[in-house]
């Protein structure tokens, strides 16, 4: 009969899902019992000093969906989730005393402050056996080909080096959990919401399998991709792989299986073209750290701009002169999405017509993106303000070419601004 009892505590962040969750997995083989911790508001403590407002409302929402998502997932393992709604370090603190926790389980991530309060939770526990694999990026350290000293200053290089490395399969949801420490609670009333889009596990599934296998609009994604207001012109995916709800090697090995099944074309492989991008921004974020929130960014060179409340203003509300870029950000706070183009557009306005502190535009994005991914984020306003990863520099839109271009009948403009233009 075993007398030692091993108790694992599981903090679930970035990963919101049962499928292809390493960490999770190997701390579930490991413990005999399990307590598995979402902590409320814990990404309200990820923003920076440039956030000028609340978290929107949409964001939070999808956040709060996502967790009920899991909770229930759990609770059909006999497990759920304790929600703690204190700062994460003292809550976690105080669980691994009171339990006696033997092991604690959370996600390798590459943000400055994800690195931090695990690396503090580890100095205050040195009796604690602390498991964090890789299941936020489609490689882990060891894959690079490449010292992460070495990533390369830029998207191309990296890519030509990795886009060919194998990449490992999901790993499948655990059947059977370990026990729960205690009898489970009800769940909290105030995450009850609903949204624009849902959040979850199943959720991303769903949207993921429609637009391969149930619409075939993967085929079209290299054509259709920088449309600025259509559900189906990009795969949307972004949303559920921001906060974990799916992996991105799910994403990956669907798309082969779809190639294998279907065939391959240059959209397909643009699908995949576009997650070694976002590969780069969180190798990019685990290199340099804070410097990505620097108003010199990595490159330690300040550029021509400063903040101005009332400027600043007019662009989160849609009312500066450039009829595309209100269009895009009515939609953004109406929504908490925009595309990729959409967010190209708006952000050099920002830095080159509007001349304004690219870190005020990058925290506004934080706080307003349903699929807010710290990396990507604040990566791409770097590469647009001229102080992050582009090798050209300072990049520009001609934003009246662009509007001719991506809204040449006015559609998306009437849709978000109506008789304002």
């Amino acid at each position: 009969m075993k007398t030692n009892i091993t108790t694992g505590l599981y903090w679930f962040r970035h990963d919101l899902r049962l499928i292809d969750n390493p960490t999770f997995n190997q701390l579930c083989e490991q413990v005999d019992v399990l307590i598995c911790v979402y902590v409320q508001g814990y990404t309200k403590e990820l923003q920076g000093s440039f956030c000028v407002g609340n978290t929107s409302k949409l964001k939070e929402t999808f956040e709060h969906q996502s967790v009920l998502a899991l909770d229930a997932d759990l609770r059909h393992k006999n497990q759920y989730l304790l929600f703690l709604d204190t700062p994460s370090h003292s809550a976690l603190y105080d669980l691994v005393h009171k339990y006696k926790v033997t092991h604690f389980g959370s996600d390798w991530h590459p943000g400055v402050y994800e690195q931090k309060s695990l690396q503090a939770l580890h100095n205050d526990c040195p009796q604690v056996k602390f498991i964090s694999e890789t299941g936020y990026s489609l490689f882990s350290r060891t894959d690079l080909p490449f010292e992460l000293e070495d990533l390369p200053k830029s998207f191309t290089p990296f890519r030509k080096q990795v886009e060919s490395l194998t990449i490992d399969a999901p790993v499948e949801a655990l059947l059977k959990l370990p026990s729960a420490i205690e009898p489970s609670p009800e769940v909290p009333q105030q995450l009850l919401t609903k949204g624009v889009v849902t959040g979850g596990e199943k959720a991303a599934t769903a949207q993921l399998n429609k637009y391969l296998f149930g619409t075939d609009l993967i085929r079209q994604y290299k054509q259709t991709r920088n449309a600025l207001d259509d559900w189906d012109s990009s795969s949307k995916l972004s949303l559920w792989l921001a906060n974990g709800c799916l992996s991105v090697r799910t994403v990956y090995h669907t798309i082969k299986q779809y190639e294998v099944q279907r065939g391959a074309n240059d959209s397909t492989y643009w699908l995949y073209f576009e997650l070694l991008w976002r590969e780069y921004f969180q190798w990019y974020l685990a290199k340099h750290q804070a410097k990505l929130f620097y108003f010199s960014g990595i490159q330690q060179v300040a550029p021509l701009s400063e903040f101005n409340q009332q400027t600043f203003t007019r662009w989160c509300e849609g009312m500066t002169e450039y009829p595309i870029v209100n269009a895009c950000m009515r939609q953004l706070k109406q929504s908490g999405y925009m595309s990729n183009r959409g967010r190209q557009l708006v952000a050099s306005c920002f830095v080159h017509e509007l001349g304004l502190d690219w870190r005020y535009g990058a925290a506004y994005f934080e706080q307003q993106l349903i699929d807010y991914d710290v990396a990507s984020n604040w990566g791409n306003w770097q590469y647009l303000a001229g102080v992050g990863a582009d090798p050209r520099g300072h990049r520009r839109f001609d934003l009246a070419k662009q509007t001719a271009t991506y809204d040449p009948q006015a559609v998306f403009r009437d849709k978000w601004l109506g008789s304002e233009q």
